[in-house]
């Protein structure tokens, strides 16, 4: 129970677990801040009160006679404070510039408002001292001035400075943003390789799975998006075998058509050929798609040259070729789509030219002919699935007619 506590399972409660740590650790920061502050409130408290007891003993030495003034300071002398007369001004060597705050403050008391003085640097072990050096009115010999050194160990502290309320205001925020981002950072990961398996997806990478592990939200959308990517791919899988079926089982038949009408007379037998010529070509597209959309083919190296060679040579065109271009790809795939590049340039014209060109990484194949071309506006919708430049049945034209739905490549 204990450990759901501090780890919690769900996304909710891992906002309410860094709320918590986050006001905890704001609060502590600023109750330990409080505290110093106290603690420097009470040291200034202490120093004013000692700052009072010099200057009412300064007011007091002033109105005594000498020999009462050594009474007096027989009498103060204390482990905070001593006192001692001179005639001489303070020597300020070794000693460090007493603080502004701390000046405005001597310079509040009446008997101290014309003193002079420094903080004597501290010593290993030892704590610093405020020394003073305040006029009287004493004669020479006697003591014209007087010199009290106050001890600042527990009474001396920094007051208060825009550093210090920037450290009061920043600490807190700074430790909470840390929580935060790195919270934040770890619950958007999981989003972003989602976000990426998706993108893969779409553009046909079927195997691509996510990790079923993290926050319990993270895990089931996890565990939705396999289980649609099974579905999806199921039903493709399914989609493509009954594609292939349906063209092998065209092939039978067909073949059984054709050998009756090779035996009908030229005339009756000529349109009746070509009509079933034309199925077969569907059949066997049917089949060529079913197999190239479910095998992938494996990516290996080739030369470009001697499929463009073998291909030139089986349709008649003419290749302009120098040199051999190896390169990596599917040689199956991409040989299927030259030959019917070609197929369509002897069919559609005359004089087919195939020109292989290599610029630096780059490999280019352009078949040229005398056809008519294709018309702008109808090249992109060339690149789905059975679809034709003509969308009529003329059987002059060759090829299929089939209304597929467009996919992405």
């Amino acid at each position: 129970m204990t450990g759901r506590l501090l780890r919690p399972d769900g996304l909710s409660g891992r906002i309410a677990l860094l709320l918590s740590l986050a006001l905890a650790t704001a609060h502590l920061v600023i109750a330990g801040i409080l505290y110093l502050d106290r603690e420097t409130q009470a040291g200034q408290s202490l120093l004013a009160a000692e700052l009072g007891r010099l200057d009412r003993l300064v007011a007091a030495m002033l109105r005594a006679g000498p020999a009462t003034r050594a009474e007096i300071l027989q009498l103060a002398q204390s482990e905070t404070l001593s006192l001692s007369l001179s005639d001489a001004p303070l020597d300020m060597t070794g000693l460090d510039p007493v603080p502004p705050d701390l000046v405005r403050q001597i310079r509040t008391m009446p008997s101290l408002a014309e003193a002079t003085g420094g903080i004597a640097a501290p010593a290993p072990y030892t704590a610093p001292r405020l020394i003073l050096s305040v006029p009287i009115d004493g004669s020479a010999g006697d003591g014209s001035r007087l010199v009290a050194a106050l001890r600042l160990d527990a009474a001396f502290l920094p007051a208060r400075s825009p550093g210090r309320l920037a450290l009061i205001l920043g600490l807190p925020f700074a430790l909470v943003l840390a929580f935060g981002l790195g919270f934040v950072r770890r619950l958007v990961l999981p989003l972003q390789q989602m976000a990426s398996a998706a993108r893969a997806f779409g553009h046909g990478q079927r195997g691509v799975r996510l990790a079923e592990d993290g926050l319990r939200e993270l895990r089931d959308l996890a565990r939705a998006f396999n289980e649609m990517q099974d579905r999806l791919a199921a039903a493709e899988a399914e989609r493509l075998r009954m594609v292939a079926a349906v063209g092998h089982d065209l092939r039978t038949p067909l073949t059984s058509l054709r050998i009756r009408a090779e035996m009908l007379d030229e005339d009756e037998a000529e349109p009746i050929i070509r009509t079933i010529e034309d199925m077969a070509v569907m059949a066997e597209t049917l089949i060529a798609y079913a197999r190239g959309a479910r095998d992938a083919e494996p990516i290996r190296h080739f030369d470009l040259r001697e499929l463009l060679e073998r291909l030139c040579d089986e349709c008649g065109c003419t290749l302009i070729a120098a040199d051999p271009a190896g390169m990596r790809g599917q040689p199956v795939a991409l040989g299927r789509a030259l030959r019917n590049l070609l197929d369509n340039a002897r069919r559609y014209g005359t004089d087919t030219r195939v020109t292989l060109t290599a610029a630096k990484a780059c490999l280019t194949v352009q078949i040229d002919d005398d056809g008519p071309g294709i018309p702008p506006e109808r090249i992109e919708t060339l690149f789905r699935p059975f679809e034709r430049g003509e969308a009529s049945r003329n059987p002059d034209t060759g090829g299929s007619v089939w209304d597929w739905p467009s996919q992405e490549p």
